[in-house]
């Protein structure tokens, strides 16, 4: 890697970290490089003006005020960006599909020629997903109200429920999406699969807590329940 690039994925490493210190170790790790050439590399960006506040023994932030351009793609960036909004395209409902090649386009457009032929000619492509009754963007529309929801939903066992839950999330996971709740009736976390839930009303009453406080609280017992699975979320 040359050390232009260098610098640029050290700033990035710490844009990544949104004000969490990162030590030089962990830096030197993911660039392959050593903890002595990352001392040094802080000493050139800090010369140019860039805003690194470094503690010993803590780690570097990157503090606000930073006048860097944000688009500054590599080749697997570039793969991973095409990829997620393959991923949308399929799994994604009709506004989310048009936002996806929405973004591919404005990415494009600011593409030099050559990396905008890459962009195009990446071979990743994502499996067709299912859509059930409900669909994606009634789900996020519950998400967003900040409301306490009445789901019907169909168990595992082919029974028919009524639940009131508070809504926390919407997961993607292979061809299924899981919309993760507070359920009133359990008193518990639950994940309810999106393709059983045949009908969603927004009620008007707020939920008690932020979403925040719910997905706090949420990892929370999830790192007792299943400390191997949280343990590899992101």
């Amino acid at each position: 890697m040359r050390r232009a690039d260098r610098l640029l994925q050290i700033v990035q490493i710490l844009r990544r970290a949104k004000g969490r210190p990162i030590s030089a170790r962990e830096i030197a790790g993911e660039l392959e490089v050593t903890s002595r050439t990352i001392y040094r590399d802080m000493v050139s960006l800090e010369s140019v003006g860039v805003p690194i506040r470094g503690e010993a023994g803590v780690g570097y932030v990157l503090e606000d005020g930073l006048d860097l351009p944000p688009l500054i793609f590599n080749s697997l960036e570039l793969e991973t960006l095409i990829l997620g909004a393959r991923w949308v395209e399929t799994h994604g409902d009709k506004d989310q599909q048009i936002a996806a090649r929405d973004i591919v386009a404005k990415v494009a457009a600011v593409l030099p020629d050559h990396l905008r032929d890459e962009f195009f000619d990446v071979s990743l492509y994502a499996p067709a997903g299912t859509e059930g009754v409900v669909s994606s963007s009634e789900l996020r529309q519950a998400l967003r109200s900040g409301k306490i929801i009445e789901l019907e939903y169909i168990k595992e066992d082919g029974a028919a429920t009524k639940r009131r839950a508070w809504p926390i999330s919407l997961g993607y996971f292979d061809f299924k999406r899981l919309l993760l709740c507070w359920c009133e009736l359990r008193q518990d976390f639950r994940a309810f699969r999106a393709d059983r839930i045949q009908s969603i009303e927004i009620l008007d009453k707020n939920v008690p807590k932020s979403r925040a406080q719910l997905k706090k609280e949420w990892w929370e017992v999830e790192s007792i329940r299943q400390p191997q699975i949280v343990r590899h979320t992101i």
